[in-house]
């Protein structure tokens, strides 16, 4: 792979995981702790079980991401989906921070010269970029999960992370607006930044 393009994928790949953190974690800002540890039926998962599930996962894949499997012997990952009675919130975010902290460490130490090597998940062989797309896309299917969920326990009382509905033409505005002054915000920072200026105005 070109280096130029190597370079670029690995600061938008970084980019977007702490994007989708930051996304997570408006979510979390918005729930209860009864309402972490609350499954909406016997089939879902909790708020706290997807957290404790993705730091499980990424302290597996990430740790040693270059030189070991990324299935570690050591990951128990049935328990990830059990919260057992002693686990506190301030426990559960340590974890999850611990998990991020892996992710992110990894990713800043890759270089566009290691895209010429191969890793292994479960004993599959990955380049670098398959490696990549598929924590990222993995991690975005459950911090959707997070918000879908954070949404539902607030219900009316939600403050929306994304271009409320019939604003479309607002937002577009917005933007518009931040290009021309020369700001640059990732989409979803965009979105909340949107939702928070359209309210101050209603409250003007």
């Amino acid at each position: 792979m070109n280096q130029s393009i190597a370079q670029h994928y690995l600061e938008d790949s970084l980019a977007s995981f702490r994007a989708y953190k930051k996304l997570a974690e408006k979510a979390l800002a918005q729930v209860s702790d009864d309402e972490l540890f609350a499954a909406i039926d016997e089939e879902s998962n909790s708020i706290g079980v997807i957290m404790k599930h993705m730091a499980g996962n990424m302290l597996s894949r990430w740790t040693d991401f270059l030189t070991s499997d990324g299935e570690k012997p050591d990951r128990n990952r049935d328990m990830e989906f059990v919260i057992e009675s002693q686990t506190t919130k301030a426990a559960l975010v340590v974890y999850w921070e611990k998990g991020w902290d892996c992710v992110f460490k990894a990713v800043e130490q890759l270089k566009p010269d290691d895209f010429a090597r191969k890793v292994s998940i479960r004993g599959e062989e990955h380049t670098i970029v398959q490696a990549i797309n598929r924590q990222l896309t993995h991690y975005a299917y459950h911090i959707g999960q997070i918000v879908f969920l954070a949404k539902h326990f607030r219900s009316v009382d939600w403050k929306s992370l994304s271009i409320p509905r019939n604003r479309s033409a607002g937002f577009n505005e917005y933007l518009e607006k931040k290009l021309q002054t020369g700001e640059r915000e990732h989409r979803f920072e965009a979105a909340v930044g949107y939702v928070s200026e359209a309210a101050g105005d209603k409250e003007s």
